[in-house]
């Protein structure tokens, strides 16, 4: 492969280290997710209260049922694994930024993961923002009345309800993450400004992709989580062109 090819042996050879590195680090990897599952689970029965009471998502006309005994106490399990996957990727993104700079032998590299971890912090709060105050209060009424249009009764699985609230703000909360998994790609030498230009489509089509896997089944959702998400990887670019090049 060329040098300016996506995956030329160096890349190669660092995403081998990468795989390599969080081989090694799995045991802290497991220890985010427990924590993210162990705090998840008693916290879930409080939020999925919420969101069935005082979150006013409801649209007019809808009951949430549950179909079957345990219905609830998977959806717990499934909101603490969330969160568990969450704090496993933080974990992940601010030692990758630590370990950027410090082979970079930039001074005071802590200062790079204190950054990367506001900033994941901040953008994870703006997505969900994004999610919970504007699509899903959109997308549950556009479903509702869809399906009463035709003379449907709105009863709604405790599982689809939650589930999609849940899912749609963690794709966000995700996806808002590109300038991070941006600068960090480029800041250890991954990727360059160039290559994420030259492969500017095969990033846009993967984002949808993946926001299709994360998003709720339906062409709106995916549209409105995706879009979100490539306007931040190209303003990351952009922004790029400003930053200081002290990499070697």
């Amino acid at each position: 492969m060329s040098e300016q090819g996506l995956l030329s042996d160096e890349n190669l050879a660092l995403l081998t280290k990468v795989r390599e590195h969080l081989r090694v680090r799995l045991g802290v990897i497991s220890v985010a997710f427990i924590t993210g599952l162990v705090i998840g689970i008693p916290a879930s029965a409080e939020m999925i209260r919420w969101l069935l009471t005082d979150a006013n998502l409801l649209p007019s006309g809808v009951n949430v049922i549950t179909l079957t005994p345990v219905e609830f106490i998977m959806l717990q399990v499934k909101v603490g694994a969330w969160l568990g996957c969450l704090l496993a990727i933080f974990v992940i993104a601010v030692e990758g930024a630590w370990r950027s700079q410090l082979s970079a032998k930039i001074p005071h590299p802590g200062r790079a993961a204190i950054i990367t971890g506001c900033s994941i912090i901040a953008l994870a709060a703006g997505g969900s923002w994004y999610a919970f105050d504007l699509l899903t209060p959109m997308l549950l009424d556009y479903l509702s009345a869809d399906a009463q249009a035709v003379g449907l009764n709105t009863e709604w699985r405790l599982n689809g309800y939650v589930g999609f609230i849940l899912n749609l703000s963690v794709a966000c909360a995700i996806g808002f993450q590109a300038p991070v998994a941006t600068f960090l790609a480029i800041e250890s030498g991954a990727f360059t400004r160039q290559q994420f230009s030259e492969y500017r489509r095969h990033i846009w089509f993967t984002t949808f992709v993946i926001g299709a896997a994360l998003s709720p089944p339906d062409p709106l959702s995916l549209f409105l989580v995706s879009l979100p998400i490539i306007v931040l990887f190209e303003l990351s670019l952009f922004l790029d062109l400003f930053r200081p090049k002290q990499r070697v």
